[in-house]
């Protein structure tokens, strides 16, 4: 034996003498009770993922009116909070700036709205120098817009900026066309504005939460489908279990061998005496040179043979190789009783 045939013996005497761990089997109860889990498990995850879609979804709004003594209308609209990354990516938080013009100025023919968003804490504080910074686009915490279309009165106007997270003030004016700041009537217009911070977290957790939803309930419908099948096994009688056990062992084993040769097809030959009787014998039988071998039995004097199935049942089967439909249970004597 080599080396090599020594090592894969060796293994396979190792793995058949590990011994194999037992396989878990779950009752009714406790399957039911994995699948209330389970359906309890989808609606949850569908529960939280409606509340990340909604966080993502709806802005947190805000307002600021015109003010006639800085020609303006500012608003430190707080913080803008997000996963965002300096510069400007897709994780940025939307930021739109609606205005409603009630009044606007008399001299509309050169007369444009523009908007800064400013990445500062204190609006109250001089902002040109970060306003002419927003004006050359040098950065993306100073931002500036300007509307090409004059307004009017009851127009609405909206600005639109993707900003990273931290604290800002919005500012909205009228401006000519150098740049310089026009003034209006007190109401003239009022800003509406609305920040969607959490976008970017509420979408990320709602599609994790969708998925962990889809999985509990694949787990749901595989608890489903087991219960459903152990219904249906405990539908089905002992009798009919070992019946079936042993027609599948039968048709696994096949033909045991070829068929036995046909019965003569013809009729009988016809009784009685065909010529006057024979006169008997002269003297004593002589002995016979040889032996007659005894006959063999019929195969219908051949005993039944009681054949193993699962779960400790017998089947008896015929000396023609055909089954009863009765089930045994073999008693400690050896012998063989029906089973009650």
């Amino acid at each position: 034996m080599t080396d090599g045939e020594a090592g894969t013996s060796t293994d396979q005497t190792s793995s058949e003498t590990m011994p194999k761990e037992p396989v878990e089997v779950l009752t009714m109860d406790e399957r039911n009770e994995q699948l209330k889990q389970a359906r309890w498990n989808v609606f949850l995850w569908l529960g939280i993922a409606v509340i990340m879609f909604g966080f993502a979804l709806f802005p947190m709004p805000f307002s600021a009116d015109y003010d006639g003594l800085t020609n303006s209308a500012e608003k430190d609209i707080g913080l803008v909070w997000g996963p965002s990354l300096p510069g400007e990516d897709f994780m940025d938080a939307p930021v739109h700036l609606i205005v409603s013009v009630e009044n606007a100025p008399s001299s509309t023919s050169d007369v444009n709205l523009e908007a800064y968003l400013m990445k500062e804490e204190n609006c109250a504080q001089n902002l040109a120098l970060f306003t002419q910074e927003a004006k050359e686009g040098t950065s993306h915490s100073y931002q500036h817009q300007v509307l090409d279309i004059t307004p009017v009165d009851g127009g609405e106007y909206t600005f639109k900026f993707s900003v990273d997270a931290g604290q800002y003030c919005a500012v909205v004016q009228y401006v000519d066309s150098d740049g310089g700041v026009v003034s209006a009537n007190t109401d003239s217009f009022s800003v509406k504005g609305k920040v969607w911070s959490s976008q970017i977290i509420g979408g990320v957790f709602g599609l994790l939460c969708i998925s962990l939803s889809v999985f509990a309930f694949i787990g749901a419908q595989k608890h489903g489908l087991a219960i459903k099948e152990l219904l249906e096994s405990e539908g089905t009688s002992t009798e009919q279990k070992v019946l079936d056990s042993a027609t599948a062992a039968r048709l696994a084993a096949g033909p045991s061998g070829p068929p036995g040769a046909p019965g003569p097809t013809g009729a009988p030959p016809a009784a009685g005496p065909t010529g006057p009787p024979s006169p008997g014998p002269s003297g004593p039988p002589q002995p016979s040179a040889e032996v007659a071998a005894p006959a063999a039995p019929s195969p219908a004097e051949a005993p039944a043979v009681f054949e193993p199935a699962e779960n400790g049942y017998f089947f008896k089967k015929l000396a023609d190789g055909t089954y009863e439909q009765t089930v045994y249970v073999q008693n400690p004597d050896g012998t063989y009783t029906p089973y009650q």
